[in-house]
């Protein structure tokens, strides 16, 4: 049974940048609901102490994670210079591609606890009605 493509990133921010993060994050979200016509979600949320932010990405496969990587370089390497300190932690629920393992590792640094759920046992995504 195959499901779609989860992605999960929690990422420290940097002291003092709550506020920058949260102005950068819906103009993100915008440029990529514009730019990724295949990524079915993408969200950002922040911890209760605003000392990080995690995102939460719903792809429908694997194909369409690396196209976002893509996309988003340029951007992710701008957020880890202005809020981003580092990432603390990766999950991904469905099998990754190669490129997309070496992509994290660029992105992200080695070192990350990545965890991987490859094996999808049940379930559905609704598609939110207009």
């Amino acid at each position: 049974m195959t499901g779609p493509f989860i992605f999960i990133a929690t990422n420290r921010l940097r002291d003092g940048r709550f506020g920058a993060e949260q102005q950068r994050a819906p103009e993100l979200s915008r440029f990529i609901e514009a730019n990724e016509p295949r990524l079915i979600a993408f969200n950002e949320y922040a911890n209760e102490d605003r000392s990080e932010v995690t995102v939460v990405q719903v792809h429908p496969d694997a194909a369409s994670m690396e196209v976002h990587m893509g996309v988003v370089g340029d951007r992710a390497r701008d957020a880890y210079a202005q809020t981003l300190e580092a990432t603390t932690g990766i999950q991904v629920f469905g099998t990754p591609t190669e490129n997309v393992l070496r992509l994290l590792s660029q992105q992200a640094g080695s070192g990350i606890p990545l965890r991987i759920y490859p094996h999808h046992l049940g379930g559905f995504t609704r598609a939110r009605e207009s």
